[in-house]
């Protein structure tokens, strides 16, 4: 499918998915770095796993960095399209701005979870074993849950203000469009003065008409009346 030519739409529902793909995977991703336990907090007899936490991490982390390279790469293509408006320009803006904000908080998982594993590192000849910094992880998911909720509450308006937009050039287009048309109208009675006073004159007899059949009908309801009641 490389070399497929996709349209500006096309792409831009790839970025969508994508950015909804990634927001949900760094959310699981930041509750599985805050759930590792480091291996000294396992008892001896306990089975090590296939797979452990810390290898599930760093998959999810090279397969969220895989979506965002991929994510780049349609945001390039978009940028490519010839722009056909200010809409256009601020969705294009806006999803530069969605990239940067899901890149940055991939960073920052991947930083507090480093600066987990070292505090613990740190800690551990003084704690017990099993110690875990619990206020600590409850702290960092409630933050990390309000800033998902941010996020989301964010991007909404600004579909929101991409739709208005949007409608507010479509609308603009139409004046102009019947203001070109009005121009032209003007155009022509002053080209042609007679063509303007024919249009009077029919404008005259059709008032004047509607005056007649008004009398006419007033009359006849009168007449109607004063039969039924006499």
């Amino acid at each position: 499918m490389a070399g497929t030519i996709l349209s500006y739409e096309d792409l831009r529902k790839q970025a969508r998915h994508l950015e909804n793909d990634i927001d949900l995977k760094l959310v699981a991703f930041s509750k599985l770095g805050a759930g590792i336990n480091t291996p000294h907090s396992h008892n001896a007899s306990d089975t090590v796993p296939l797979l452990s936490e810390e290898d599930t991490f760093e998959a999810m982390g090279l397969e969220i960095e895989q979506l965002l390279g991929k994510l780049t790469q349609i945001n390039e293509r978009m940028s490519e399209q010839p722009v056909s408006g200010a809409a256009m320009l601020h969705i294009l803006r806006r999803h530069k701005d969605i990239l940067a904000d899901l890149s940055r908080d991939f960073r920052k998982i991947n930083s507090q979870h480093v600066a987990r594993r070292e505090r613990e590192q740190l800690l551990r000849p003084n704690k017990p074993d099993n110690y875990r910094p619990e206020g600590v992880n409850r702290r960092e998911q409630y933050t990390l849950k309000e800033n998902a909720h941010i996020y989301n509450s964010d991007r909404l308006v600004s579909d929101q203000i991409s739709i208005a937009m949007e409608t507010r050039e479509h609308l603009t287009n139409q004046r102009q469009t019947f203001k070109r048309m009005q121009t032209r109208f003007n155009d022509i009675s002053n080209r042609f003065p007679m063509v303007n006073s024919l249009i009077q004159r029919i404008n005259i007899r059709k008032r004047r008409d509607s005056i007649i059949i008004g009398l006419v009908v007033a009359v006849c309801t009168f007449l109607s009346l004063f039969y039924v009641f006499h």
